[in-house]
């Protein structure tokens, strides 16, 4: 197979061009529309990098070697340190970047100590080898990060394939100059493996921005989807997407798993919000929510209903388990005064648990159980469990 100067020259120029289109688009993303704009700029600066780097490879010859040898490699190595801090962000929501930068350091002292004259083979090993690191790191960071989110709609081996794949790639270029040691590692000179080199570059350029896109935009919609299934006040879920899971739950306890419900309440909220102000009641409804936490496990589902009444879903749970559970939240709320300007403003809160029992049809019929039961422990008193 014949490989003509045009052919490698032009696939360079087509690589260039790409990164220079995915730094202005990820600019826009960052600073225009504002999506994720941390992960956004990261990118675009990592495309940046990488064109800036293609674009001194393109002139050596016709610049000084000073302005295009030891900065283009280093650049191409900081591209790399970048796109890894940029996935890091995208899938773990954690800019890391201690590692990419120690990198682009220990590599920048190595090139600066070897001669840009004659073979250099050993330039290209470097820059090869510590970006083929970087984006192995990224690529494994990546899907464990996305393995524990638990999405059926963010299957980690196609996202972070193109990592792995670019790995692969840097890797034989540094690989090819042990096996062709009589080979330049200039990118532009004709030969079959450049070709293939390059023309792996252009896909996984494209590739690789295509999906951290596409994984910015999931990342957008699942913030949307949890602001419309979420209390924005307290963080918990709004009565929309709690009557969701209890209608879920119920269908599993027709199905044999039972589950109980526990009725929250805050007592004197109306006095509270008239003396002190709705600032307060807002307060002393979060700080009730923050206090209930502790006892709520992954599996459970914690609900605001409405204004100070809240409900907390407890699959696999009797009326004994809900019991214990409502006994410590009310032991919790009751030991942790609201403090607010310089005074403390004692809170509690009364409880009514039900669990789902046979002959129920639907969960609203054990809610309303739950609710009449809170209503008995308002009529006590206060500051009880009542079922």
């Amino acid at each position: 197979m014949t490989v003509t100067p045009a052919q490698t020259q032009t696939l360079l120029a087509a690589v260039t061009l790409v990164a220079t289109v995915g730094t202005v688009v990820w600019l826009a993303m960052a600073l225009v529309a504002r999506i994720a704009p941390r992960a956004s700029l990261a990118m675009a600066c990592a495309n940046a990098a990488a064109a800036a780097a293609l674009t001194l490879h393109s002139l050596r010859g016709a610049l000084p070697d000073a302005v295009t040898y030891w900065p283009g490699d280093v650049l191409a190595v900081a591209s790399f340190a970048l796109l890894a801090a940029a996935v890091s962000d995208i899938t773990a929501r954690q800019l890391a970047w201690r590692a990419g930068a120690a990198t682009v350091a220990v590599s920048a002292v190595l090139l600066f100590g070897l001669p840009y004259e004659g073979d250099l083979r050993w330039h290209s090993r470097i820059v090869g080898l510590a970006s083929a690191g970087l984006m192995m790191m990224a690529g494994l960071q990546a899907r464990q990060a996305l393995s524990g989110r638990g999405d059926g709609r963010l299957s980690p081996l196609p996202l972070t394939l193109p990592l792995f794949l670019i790995a692969v790639l840097l890797g034989a270029r540094a690989v090819e100059t042990l096996v062709n040691p009589g080979h330049t590692p200039d990118m532009r000179v004709p030969t079959e493996f450049n070709l293939v080199f390059l023309w792996g570059a252009l896909v996984l350029t494209l590739l690789q921005n295509a999906t951290l896109a596409f994984l910015v935009m999931m990342r957008l919609i699942l913030r949307i989807e949890r602001l419309l299934q979420h209390d924005p006040l307290t963080g918990t879920l709004n009565r929309r997407a709690f009557d969701k899971a209890l209608e879920d739950a119920h269908a599993a306890f027709l199905l044999g798993r039972g589950y109980a419900l526990v009725m929250i309440d805050m007592d004197r909220f109306k006095q509270l919000n008239d003396t002190l102000g709705h600032a307060a009641g807002d307060a002393a409804l979060r700080q009730m929510v923050q206090e209930l936490r502790p006892c709520v496990r992954d599996v459970d589902r914690f609900g605001r209903l409405g204004g100070e009444e809240f409900c907390v879903l407890l699959p696999d749970t009797d009326l004994a388990g809900a019991a214990l559970v409502a006994e410590r939240m009310r032991m919790l709320v009751d030991a942790a005064p609201l403090r607010w300007l310089e005074q403390d403003w004692p809170l509690s809160a009364s409880f009514g648990i039900a669990e789902a029992e046979r002959g129920d049809t639907w969960g609203t019929t054990v809610l309303a159980r739950a609710d009449a039961a809170l209503y008995r422990a308002k009529g006590q008193g206060r500051n009880v469990v009542q079922a």
